[in-house]
């Protein structure tokens, strides 16, 4: 078999739907089996998990190959970030370090081999892509939240302190106690507590949590959200302008028929 026709084996191969599951399927079971080494097991129980996790090593080191075999421009394949995520995930997968001082590096970098659940499903990569892609203007909603939280902190540590120095200490602690606030954790004991001083305390804390918890909460998701459409939109418009393989496949034997009858004729 020639190498055309091997990449073209592995490119029909990587683009299986039933070979993405299989995939699929692996990650998740590496991922049962993170789950399963942190109990305290038999010493037959931990030999066969320690056999799985060569075996899962194996399929994703042979999944890799396939993907970078079916590459048409193999430098292409490199490009793509995900793609330098499985590499090296993999390639720390092979390193055997499980009797050495990095063992407990190892059994981190397998920990991070169900990402690369994100890397095979394409929607996942899409939710991703929009939460980096949104990074930049959720920087300055957070900037400003943080704003807000320490004209709180400061007001709260001023007015509250004597009161309670273990939530109203200082700024610091302030902070945490408005985070706490914000989250709703028991918020109500920390208002009635400084309500029995001051009765209107509550003007503090309503005016607070529909700041932050109501105001600034949506504006983030309103974010989100506007990133997600603009990245589905784009991978529409990718997919509609991308020719599956059927429709190449059609053309190349248009093609052929093409040359055959330029050849009869001649």
């Amino acid at each position: 078999m020639d190498t055309t026709s091997l990449q073209q084996s592995f490119m029909k191969i990587r683009s299986n739907k039933a070979f993405e599951l299989f995939v699929v399927s692996i990650i998740i079971l590496s991922a049962i089996l993170v789950g399963v080494k942190t109990y305290e097991l038999p010493p037959a129980v931990f030999t066969l998990i320690t056999w799985f996790d060569h075996f899962i090593t194996f399929i994703f080191l042979s999944e890799l190959i396939i993907r970078f075999t079916g590459e048409e421009r193999k430098r292409d394949f490199f490009k793509q970030p995900w793609n330098i995520f499985d590499t090296i995930i993999v390639a720390a997968s092979l390193i055997p370090i499980e009797e050495s001082d990095m063992a407990l590096i190892g059994r981190l970098l397998r920990i991070f081999r169900v990402l690369r659940m994100v890397s095979i499903i394409p929607e996942l990569r899409v939710l991703l892509n929009s939460l980096i892609k949104a990074l930049p203007q959720l920087g300055y909603v957070m900037l400003l939240m943080f704003i807000i939280f320490y004209i709180y902190a400061a007001i709260g540590s001023t007015l509250f302190a004597h009161i309670n120095e273990e939530l109203w200490g200082d700024i610091a602690i302030s902070l945490l106690t408005l985070f706490r606030v914000m989250t709703f954790e028991d918020w109500t004991d920390v208002m009635y507590e400084t309500m029995s001083v001051y009765s209107l305390s509550w003007v503090y804390y309503l005016s607070f949590i529909f700041l932050t918890a109501f105001a600034f909460l949506n504006m983030v998701i309103g974010i989100v959200v506007s990133v997600i459409e603009k990245e589905n939109a784009k991978e529409e418009e990718l997919h509609n302008h991308e020719p599956s393989m059927s429709d190449l496949q059609k053309e190349i034997q248009e093609l052929k028929a093409m040359i055959q009858q330029n050849q009869s004729k001649q």
